[in-house]
């Protein structure tokens, strides 16, 4: 009993710890509930974001509450560095006045920003790019009418049009209204728009820009195995990128030009679609799966028709045996020659021939499923399956050793009937039919 009462408080005792330890860790201006922090002690503010004891503990946050706290004045690029789960920030009724470029650089879950009421007077678009935020709220800021805001026209029509933004005079005008002279989103084009070519020629993609303040032009693609050159790019209207010799290892490859300026940014991207033969990478021993599978990553612009053999002639795939691609990836078509219960006439040298317009490959490999049922002397298949136990082994013995004595039985019964029926002798005796004896005489 005293036990039992023992591991009962011991259990309370734990509990009142674990719900005792997130109130000392929190900071002494705030209060933390579960994943939440909550600063609002307008009569002793603080001065940047509460920190708690381990990194550990502030990963888990996901809200963070911040009001009324008048020494509030910037979110700089480290403050949120170890709140990588945070959702929902809310820092209303401050000072705050700068949030940095990198802000938010280690928050890629948040989606829910309140800035109202504070002092704000200009926020790039740059802070949040590569965010997905759902709500972003502005309002009692303020915000100037200048080019750095224009882009919250954009951000959010419906909120845009509750903003407003501060003129030089003082006075206040609705920002969804607002057009300034030298103020202009980036646009842009790219030619060519579609990228056809056989693989080893050239190509000069080019970038064509126009907006106000002069916009930057950058070049962002996949890891280009083709040789490449940037000729031009930063604050200009047009730039050019030269390949050559393309590489057939940069089909689908996505090529983007982006243009951006403190208005926002605008982009216009090409996929390369280069033409080459096939080429078979991997032919591989058959393996046993669910199914038996013969492996293959075979390559090919456009997608190149499969055809096999086995010892040199054409394979008619059916229910029983058929190609099956499992995946594309790294410009690879992956997967396997399927075959169902294979046998020994399944046995032999398998040919994978590929070919598309441009060209073929192919590759084979040797394939052993079964040996030939009168080849007593090995396993019946190629694989390391055991028979079975011991005790099916000695049935299996008994079986075949009755009906070989059954057989050698009758074949001497054969033996005997047809030397007596040609026999030069008479055989005679006597038997009982119907409790009467008869005589029977052979000759």
């Amino acid at each position: 009993m005293s036990f039992g009462m023992t591991g009962c408080g011991f259990g309370w005792a734990v509990m009142l710890l674990a719900l005792w330890r997130p109130a000392t860790a929190c900071p002494e201006l705030c209060t933390c509930t579960g994943l939440r922090i909550s600063c609002v002690d307008a009569e002793r503010s603080i001065m940047a974001f509460p920190k708690l004891e381990s990194e550990a503990d502030m990963e888990n946050v996901t809200d963070i509450y911040i009001a009324n706290q008048i020494s509030f004045t910037s979110i700089n690029e480290r403050d949120l560095e170890f709140y990588r789960s945070l959702r929902n920030l809310t820092v209303i009724n401050t000072k705050l006045a700068y949030i940095a470029r990198l802000a938010f650089q280690s928050n890629p879950k948040l989606q829910y920003l309140n800035l109202k009421e504070n002092n704000l007077s200009k926020l790039s678009w740059r802070t949040f790019r590569h965010l997905n935020i759902s709500y972003l709220l502005l309002a009692g800021n303020p915000l100037q009418c200048l080019c750095d805001n224009m882009w919250l026209k954009q951000w959010r029509v419906e909120e845009a049009e509750e903003l407003l933004c501060v003129e030089e005079g003082g006075k206040r005008r609705a920002l969804a209204t607002l057009t300034l002279p030298d103020c202009v989103l980036p646009t842009v084009t790219l030619t060519p728009t579609n990228v056809t070519m056989k693989k080893g020629l050239n190509v000069t993609l080019t970038c064509n820009t126009s907006g106000m303040p002069t916009p930057n032009l950058t070049w962002t693609t996949c890891k280009l195995n083709s040789a490449f050159k940037e000729e031009g790019s930063g604050q200009i209207s047009r730039s050019q990128l030269k390949l050559t010799n393309v590489s057939s290892l940069d089909n689908k490859c996505r090529i983007t030009c982006r243009s951006d300026n403190m208005v926002g940014e605008s982009e216009a991207s090409v996929e390369l679609d280069i033409l080459f033969p096939p080429v078979i990478s991997k032919l591989t021993d058959a393996i046993p799966d669910h199914h038996w599978c013969i492996p293959f990553s075979v390559s090919g612009n456009p997608k190149p028709k499969l055809r096999w053999l086995l010892d040199e002639q054409p394979i008619q795939e059916g229910k029983f045996i058929h190609t099956m691609i499992h995946d594309y990836s790294e410009g690879e078509y992956h997967g396997c020659l399927q075959l169902d219960s294979p046998t020994h006439i399944n046995n032999g040298m398998y040919t994978l021939l590929a070919r598309n317009q441009f060209g073929e490959d192919s590759k084979a490999v040797s394939a052993h499923f079964m040996h030939e049922p009168w080849n007593v002397s090995e396993p019946l298949y190629y694989d390391d399956t055991p028979l079975g136990p011991p005790e099916d082994k000695v049935a299996v013995y008994v079986v075949v050793g009755i009906a070989a004595i059954t057989f050698t039985g009758f074949v001497l019964m054969l033996v005997i009937l047809k030397f007596g029926r040609n026999s030069k002798f008479g055989i005679k005796g006597f038997v009982l039919f119907h409790n009467v004896p008869v005589e029977v005489v052979a000759r």
